[in-house]
């Protein structure tokens, strides 16, 4: 985990309602929920602007924030984020608490380096990324931003598993506890199966 920081100062609301969150979107809040932990579930307001900046960063998803509630403050993942279908604003937030020592579940971005140097491209052959993200187990300090995926060594009709990557200490992949080893990315000829599967739709379409 980096050393990033981010804290979003929040207010209790007691008004409640889809009316009161209208009001609340309208003074540029943001109504939004913390649960989880001990704790019973706290329906919480957010400023817009602070959030917005903080979606800007990719981290931001996949970090342990902060919560200011006055002189308290709560440690926290984002678990849902509702946005106006066409307005640069989020309508409501989900904030799950998180504890030291206990493990969180979360969905991490996947990072793929090496393609430009890849046998199999160097070969002619069309990198597939079969995964953009994966959910992880483990501890919130353990919690990755995103996971790297080097693909440097692929041969052409290599497939990259999940189970081949590299993971940072005290991280479980949840796939792979479930049994299921998936490809992450793989490398095959241009115009392979795919393709001209693709080709004969077009033929028969025409």
């Amino acid at each position: 985990m980096s050393e990033v920081q981010f804290i979003l100062h929040a207010e209790p609301r007691s008004d409640l309602g889809k009316g009161a969150s209208r009001r609340l979107r309208r003074a540029e809040k943001i109504p939004a929920i913390l649960y989880g932990g001990d704790a019973d579930p706290l329906p919480i307001t957010l400023s817009q602007d602070e959030v917005f900046k903080a979606l800007e960063h990719e981290a931001f998803y996949t970090h342990i924030i902060t919560v200011k509630l006055g002189e308290r403050e709560e440690k926290a993942v984002i678990k849902d984020i509702q946005r106006h279908p066409f307005k640069p604003k989020v309508h409501h937030m989900d904030l799950q608490r998180v504890s030291e020592k206990d493990t969180i579940q979360m969905h991490v971005p996947l990072h793929f380096v090496g393609e430009d140097v890849a046998p199999g491209v160097k070969q002619g052959g069309l990198l597939t990324k079969d995964l953009v993200e994966v959910e992880v187990r483990c501890l919130p300090q353990n919690l990755p931003e995103f996971i790297t995926v080097d693909v440097s060594a692929l041969g052409l009709g290599e497939v990259l598993h999940l189970s081949d990557l590299v993971l940072p200490a005290g991280v479980e992949l949840m796939e792979l506890l479930h049994g299921h080893d998936l490809p992450v990315a793989s490398i095959h000829k241009k115009g392979g199966p795919s393709e001209a599967a693709e080709g004969d739709e077009e033929t028969g379409e025409g």
